[in-house]
């Protein structure tokens, strides 16, 4: 088994996506030098809306489930399929454009599971939003990658370009968080 196989990447995103969802961007990086952007944004989103909706029915069991702990975490059901029903096209529409930022969308995931938000839909908005942001990275690592083959840089010193930026962004929300905190 090599790692240039799609369907390792494949397995690796439904994996991710029904677990934590935190090595999505990594896994495309990975994958970038060995497959087309287009490849890795096609089948990677798909793969990333099965695992995502393997993790959305787990949850929304979990909500429905009656324990009284989780009362607390969950908001209104009532609420929630009163604002779901009223704006579905809003709703589609949020949850694609926050899968198709580096964002964390585990919000919305949780309001549109104990929402009842439809499965099918759920599925589509992760898919369409995924397709523009794995393509995206995609594109960016293999440009990053043929930079570092053509400068002879090691491939330590781009993951460290990208980990600088990833500690950039992680500082930024810190700083906002400590401000709003301040000022809340």
């Amino acid at each position: 088994m090599q790692l240039s196989a799609l369907w390792v990447y494949c397995l690796a995103l439904v994996l991710d996506g029904a677990t934590f969802s935190f090595a999505t961007t990594p896994l495309i990086i990975l994958y970038a030098p060995f497959h087309a952007p287009w490849q890795l944004a096609v089948f990677g989103s798909v793969a990333s809306a099965v695992g995502s909706s393997v993790q959305f029915v787990l949850l929304r069991l979990v909500l429905d489930s009656g324990h009284p702990w989780l009362h607390r975490f969950a908001p209104s059901r009532e609420k929630l399929a009163a604002a779901l029903g009223d704006n579905p096209s809003t709703s589609f529409l949020t949850l694609m454009v926050a899968r198709a930022t580096p964002m964390p969308d585990a919000p919305l995931k949780l309001v549109a599971a104990a929402g009842r938000y439809p499965v099918r839909l759920y599925a589509l908005a992760i898919l369409l939003g995924a397709l523009p942001y794995y393509f995206a990275i995609a594109f960016l690592a293999q440009r990053a990658a043929d930079l570092a083959r053509q400068f002879r840089m090691p491939w330590w010193v781009v993951l460290g370009a990208f980990g600088l930026v990833a500690l950039g962004f992680a500082a930024d929300r810190l700083r906002r968080r400590a401000k709003r905190a301040k000022t809340g």
